[in-house]
């Protein structure tokens, strides 16, 4: 901004909307064919992208026999289309429309202002140099992972110290048999040999590493309300959590659902519908205005030890950590959806707008779409296998919700098996991260 009472004037760096398609048949070939005529009209339209040079491609786990078929059938029909990266969802999302137990795929193929790199553990990313030039280094990265993968987040925390940010997203591949992912390009040296040279891969982590030209804004929604004050864990044994502020934990626990083992039926029925929320000392924890922070781990209660008075999670717990008790539930989870599409468009907004632009933007996020949809090139949601159209009230609904948001972007991602963001592994949250345009001049 300039002077205070003499702001710049507005204007926005247009960016070119990214192709995407999605399709579903019985058949691969004609479901490929499909996507890809979309891409071609897209590509013909003024206000998409003429020349991308990276594919993004998720596929159902019915369709993931023919994955490495699909993968040379496109790079053959879009030579200029240099890069893929994808993997294998139970389910698959599109825009406003979510896939679940049929044949379909989805594609988005961009074309970025910075450069980029695809990776895999045969062409990993390297390290980053302290003091190295910023110029091509990987700021952030996209990641695929296999859920079978051995100390998957040690490999996953790794990862994002090779990025300046330390921010990743993505998720874990999904299906109801073996899943794989794509990670395929023509650079030379980053293309293995043997059973890789397909682009078809089986095991560990793959993706795409972006460098600080390609703006990026990331939001994990986690679906819960807290139902407590947030504490600290005063003592801890592996995933066994002893005290709470130096209370026993199960005492704090069912005074807090109001209930006592004496009545166990209805214990375990409050206690089933009980999750905690587990962030680390320093993190960013409940906040003030009752939500949960992203840095904020959602995990299940497996188990009481009455004897101990202790209370058994799905992770390590450590002193010093603080937990909140937190419930899931459908509107908490449309509502945490549309509180980070709203955070996005509130970073993607400029400061200073036409009187155009806020007309449009005060009659409601329909009218605002169009605006918005000028400063998002496309966006990617990853979203947990378990959440879908049932958790949220409708086939498609999730979709729907980002779409009623953020307008008419392209959009494509898949259902996984676990969620990444930054350097964490989440369960039952989405993850949604836009591809947006420079800063307006004069913000």
């Amino acid at each position: 901004m300039g002077a205070r009472g003499a702001p710049l004037p507005f204007v926005l760096r247009d960016m070119k909307l990214f192709p995407s398609g999605h399709a579903t048949h019985p058949h691969w070939r004609t479901a490929t064919e499909l996507v890809l005529a979309q891409l071609r009209a897209q590509m013909q339209q003024p206000d998409y992208a003429h020349a991308p040079s990276l594919g993004l491609l998720y596929v159902t786990d019915l369709l993931a026999p023919d994955a490495p078929a699909i993968l040379e059938h496109l790079r053959a029909a879009l030579p200029d289309v240099t890069d893929w990266a994808g993997t294998v969802g139970i389910g698959i999302a599109a825009l406003n429309a979510e896939y679940f137990d049929e044949p379909a795929m989805a594609i988005m193929l961009c074309e970025l202002p910075g450069q980029y790199r695809v990776f895999s553990g045969l062409a990993p990313l390297p390290p980053v140099e302290p003091g190295a030039a910023s110029a091509g280094r990987q700021h952030t990265a996209l990641v695929h992972a296999d859920p079978t993968t051995h100390d998957l987040p040690e490999l996953v925390a790794d990862l994002a110290a090779r990025t300046a940010t330390g921010y990743l997203f993505g998720g874990l591949s999904s299906g109801r048999a073996a899943t794989c992912q794509f990670a395929w390009s023509d650079q030379p040296g980053l293309q293995g040999a043997s059973e890789q040279a397909s682009g078809v891969l089986a095991g560990g982590l793959s993706g795409v590493a972006f460098d600080e030209r390609v703006r990026l804004v990331s939001r994990v929604t986690q679906g819960c309300h807290p139902i407590s004050i947030e504490r600290a864990i005063t003592e801890a044994e592996d995933n066994l959590i002893l005290t709470l502020d130096g209370e026993p934990a199960l005492d704090v626990l069912l005074a807090e659902l109001d209930v006592r083992l004496e009545e166990p039926q209805e214990a375990v029925d409050a206690v089933r519908a009980t999750l905690v929320g587990l962030s680390s000392p320093g993190s960013d924890g409940l906040r003030r205005t009752g939500d949960l922070g992203p840095d904020v781990r959602v995990r299940h209660i497996i188990g009481l030890d009455p004897n101990r008075r202790a209370v058994a999670i799905a992770d390590q717990a450590e002193p010093g950590m603080r937990m909140t008790f937190v419930r899931r539930d459908p509107q908490a989870a449309r509502a945490d959806l549309r509180r980070i599409c709203a955070e996005i468009r509130e970073e993607l907004e400029p400061e200073e707008q036409s009187l155009e632009v806020a007309s449009a933007m005060a009659a409601g996020e329909a009218e605002a779409a169009p605006n918005l949809a000028r400063r998002m090139a496309g966006a990617i949601y990853v979203s947990c296998s378990g959440r879908g159209g049932p958790h949220f009230g409708a086939p498609g609904a999730e979709l729907q919700i980002v779409r009623h948001a953020l307008g008419d972007v392209p959009l494509v991602g898949f259902f996984a098996g676990g969620e990444i963001a930054r350097h964490h592994l989440y369960g039952y949250t989405g993850v949604l991260t836009v591809f947006a345009a420079d800063p307006p001049v004069g913000s």
